[in-house]
């Protein structure tokens, strides 16, 4: 298999892949640098970047590749988690309009997003599936309750509050070459020379794009031969004519839209996707997962205790880490320097920190966001939130009333942490104790996935375990691994006999 990988993680996973006797192609300069191996610029069968808010991966390709990597990527920790992406970049699928924004259309796309839909039952992120499409990228006015037809371009993860991006043209690539709609040929590189000098050899390929269309040389190209050139760009040839075959559209006669778009017969909208010619999957990691990969980077190049976890909690964060390792060797065994890096990024006292409430299933709530009221060097930290009247707690049945507070403790690493709810006046309500994957505690954000499971402790003393059922169901519709799970109820018992 061949694997092409960006983005923070991308020298342990290139160890990884490396390891498991994989290739890795169109690797980035400091990648070869790092590696005593051959990179070749083939097209990748599977693409794995990290996601925008650094806390997982996200993998693209042809489905036996990106099972494969699902397997490889889910065995690196126990709080490593994986959704099937039921809107792949790539799938064609029809959906309605649903709300027209200032810039674009929200659709309801004709996903199937259960179990059902997933490979091998494997946990597929739940809940509606919504696109969104620019208005530039459709030839027609399009209005709340219209049907569309469209190509997803950019997929998102489970856990943000992105829509994947759709377009009513067809493109095929295979992070080589793409074929698109248009004329002549074209090349993605700053460098014009190399641009005129490649878009010439286009021609003595012996591999014509259909009709209409036209190849768009992508960055990799430039260090490929001419064999492993036309190789590509007879695959993605190959690709776009099998695409527009299943979505009854003839490539080489109707290159605008391709067949897609608004639907003038709403009769004809597709229940499910009209094509999928990639496989994706999300990934998350999570703390421990974090470690063990600073681990794998270390056989590689120097790396401090916590790397992966520093880069993941800011831009300025990730730019730290690099200046210091460029500056020194750094201690392997070493403690995690969370007070250093609190301290650099923060949180600090009197700063707004969100509660990232994540689940198993892939979604993520935000309980709140409340204020830093103290922190520890141990990586401990108070956090007070003013609660809103009406209702009551969940699980402590107590009601909510003007002038509660929530006073929540973290700790970074720690399996679960307590919530106690005060009146007004100071009296204690309740503490409602969450298990969940290792508290990780960013400069903006605490975030961990919720396991489901609970100890609640009642004003008068009572303790009481909660949601060992939720917990069960969900390792049954394979969102929860046993291993989590174990872990998760042994927590829980821990935290019974303590309280």
């Amino acid at each position: 298999m061949n694997a092409r990988v960006r983005g923070i993680y991308t020298t342990a996973l290139t160890r990884l892949l490396l390891e498991a006797d994989h290739a890795v192609v169109d690797a980035s300069p400091p990648i070869r640098r790092r590696f005593d191996a051959a990179f070749p610029a083939s097209p990748p069968d599977a693409t794995v970047s990290t996601t925008d808010d650094r806390q997982g991966v996200g993998v693209v390709g042809d489905p036996d590749a990106v099972a494969t990597l699902r397997d490889l990527l889910v065995d690196v920790g126990i709080d490593t988690l994986a959704w099937t992406d039921p809107t792949p970049v790539g799938a064609v699928l029809d959906g309605e309009v649903t709300e027209t924004l200032g810039g674009g259309a929200i659709l309801d796309l004709a996903v199937v997003s259960d179990d059902a839909d997933s490979a091998d039952g494997e946990a597929t992120a739940k809940g509606p599936v919504e696109g969104y499409l620019q208005y530039g990228n459709v030839d027609a006015r399009i209005e709340t309750g219209d049907r569309v037809r469209a190509q997803v371009t950019a997929s998102a993860a489970p856990w943000t509050s992105r829509r994947p991006e759709l377009d009513t043209e067809l493109r095929v690539g295979n992070g080589l070459v793409t074929v698109e709609p248009g004329s002549e040929t074209r090349v993605d590189v700053r460098d014009d020379e190399a641009a005129r000098e490649l878009a010439g050899m286009t021609d003595l390929l012996g591999v014509e794009p259909p009709d209409g269309w036209r190849a768009v040389w992508g960055p990799a190209a430039l260090d490929a031969d001419m064999d492993t050139l036309g190789a590509g760009l007879e695959r993605a040839v190959a690709d776009a004519e099998r695409l527009a075959e299943a979505v009854g559209a003839d490539v080489g006669e109707d290159p605008e839209g391709a067949g897609i778009g608004l639907l003038a017969d709403p009769s004809t909208m597709r229940s499910e996707p009209l094509a999928r010619p990639n496989a994706g999957v999300w990934v998350w990691f999570g703390r421990e997962s974090r470690f063990a990969l600073d681990a794998v980077r270390r056989e590689v190049t120097a790396t401090m205790p916590g790397h992966h976890r520093v880069k993941a909690g800011s831009e300025s964060a990730s730019a730290g880490v690099d200046f210091a390792e460029a500056l020194c060797d750094p201690d392997p065994d070493a403690d995690f320097p969370f007070a250093a890096v609190r301290d650099s990024f923060g949180p600090s006292e009197g700063d707004r920190l969100r509660l990232e409430h994540g689940k198993p299933d892939g979604r993520l709530i935000t309980l709140g966001e409340g204020d830093v009221t103290a922190v520890d060097d141990d990586g401990s930290l108070t956090v007070e939130r003013e609660m809103t009247p009406g209702g009551s707690y969940d699980g402590l049945g107590t009601r909510r009333e003007a002038g509660d507070v929530a006073v929540t403790s973290l700790k970074e690493g720690r399996w679960w942490y307590p919530t106690t709810y005060r009146g007004s006046e100071g009296s204690v309500k309740g503490t409602y104790v969450n298990v969940c994957t290792p508290v990780e505690v960013f400069p903006d954000a605490a975030r961990y996935v919720d396991l489901h499971v609970d100890v609640i402790k009642h004003a008068d003393g009572t303790v009481e375990r909660v949601d060992d059922e939720v917990l069960d169901a969900s390792v049954v519709a394979g969102d929860t691994p046993e291993v989590l799970a174990e872990k998760a109820r042994s927590v829980a018992s821990a935290l019974e006999n303590a309280l």
